[in-house]
């Protein structure tokens, strides 16, 4: 409050020297209303402008699939891959923020390959890690990737179209299954939890489960279903919050404990929600005070487009029309209604509605809340 109003009428002992100094005092407590006022109304357009903070996106640009990245308040977009003849998807930004891992799609129809693939931030040093793999997680360290096969070689769109996990060992570039990968199947969106101890992924239709988020044990066997219904669920980077969607029309954020020997999700304590346009692909700031997210209303994709498939919108590959990414304020509880959103608590980011999906916060050259 220093900044805002300076000095004081009182002298020491809280004792009033009359009239004028209550008068005083009173203009005081005015001037201190006003200054949190003032800060409470600051936009979130400018609170993510006055932040380091980027975001990398996939969006179909005449004809292609690319990774963009932009600056937190939507400003500045830029086209990482520019590849005409490749189909770029997933984004995932390294813990250090240097590196960003994607997957690539050649070929069309069922004779299609989904690739993974590295590379610098400025677009430079591309590497290829793996063949009929989708879906790429980083490891809090940044050395390791993760990542899961494709169920069979021939190609699938559908997101759960997977079997197992493996881990790519940067320094050596060595793959290695998951120690209980045999038993994995179906699952989809896994993301590491920042103390390295459990994997957060949705299965669908595998492992026993109808559809379930499980917290998987990152170096044993153990499988903890979280009880929460719905799927694609993302951890803050302080490791103490979960956001995923409990169905087509909400995005949820609730507190978890992730140290316990049995991960916990506690009440949710934010829904950010629409009534008609679909929600999906939440994703946290690095101080997990905000989440972003894909909005825009239900399809089953235009599979004249070229490199694109028929199915979900949501799906990694399914061109979703009138899809922008958002930004939300995280912070607080109850209900965000995006139809009526406010200016300091939700932000349009993207506006040309082509398919922009699956965001990623990341800080350029530092770390994103991951281990060091």
């Amino acid at each position: 409050m220093q900044n805002c109003v300076s000095g004081s009428p009182l002298r020491a002992g809280g004792k009033s020297r009359g009239p004028r100094r209550v008068a005083a005092f009173a203009a005081l407590l005015v001037g201190m209303t006003l200054c949190v006022a003032s800060h409470a109304q600051v936009s979130l357009r400018e609170q993510l402008a006055a932040s380091r903070f980027k975001i990398a996106w996939e969006c179909y640009v005449d004809g292609n699939w690319e990774i963009y990245v932009m600056n937190a308040d939507g400003s500045q977009p830029t086209n990482l891959t520019r590849t005409p003849l490749q189909h770029e998807h997933y984004p995932q930004v390294s813990p250090d923020g240097t590196r960003l891992c994607f997957s690539v799609d050649d070929g069309e129809g069922r004779d299609a390959v989904r690739s993974l693939w590295i590379m610098n931030l400025d677009g430079t040093g591309r590497i290829q890690v793996a063949d009929h793999a989708r879906e790429p997680f980083w490891g809090p360290s940044g050395k390791i990737l993760g990542f899961l096969p494709q169920e069979y070689p021939k190609f699938n769109v559908i997101d759960y179209y997977t079997k197992g996990i493996s881990f790519y060992d940067l320094a050596t570039r060595r793959i290695t299954p998951h120690p209980n990968s045999a038993n994995l199947h179906h699952l989809y969106n896994p993301s590491f939890a920042p103390n390295g101890k459990w994997i957060v992924s949705t299965v669908h239709a595998g492992m026993g489960y109808d559809h379930a988020i499980l917290a998987i044990q990152a170096d044993g066997d153990r499988i903890v279903n979280l009880n929460i219904p719905g799927c694609r669920p993302c951890l803050s980077p302080d490791g103490t919050q979960i956001a995923w969607g409990p169905g087509d029309h909400e995005v949820a954020l609730a507190p978890i404990d992730l140290e316990s020997d049995t991960p916990t999700v506690g009440p949710r304590r934010r829904r950010i929600q629409h009534s008609t346009h679909e929600t999906y692909h939440v994703d946290w700031s690095p101080d997990s005070r905000y989440v972003s997210l894909s909005l825009g209303p239900a399809s089953k994709g235009d599979p004249t487009k070229p490199g694109t498939f028929q199915s979900a919108c949501e799906i990694v590959g399914v061109y979703a029309a009138g899809w922008d990414i958002w930004a939300v304020s995280a912070e607080g509880e109850g209900v965000v209604d995006l139809e009526r959103p406010g200016a300091t608590t939700v932000l349009q980011l993207t506006e040309n509605g082509l398919s922009n999906k699956e965001s990623d916060w990341f800080v350029p050259g530092g770390p994103q809340g991951g281990q060091p």
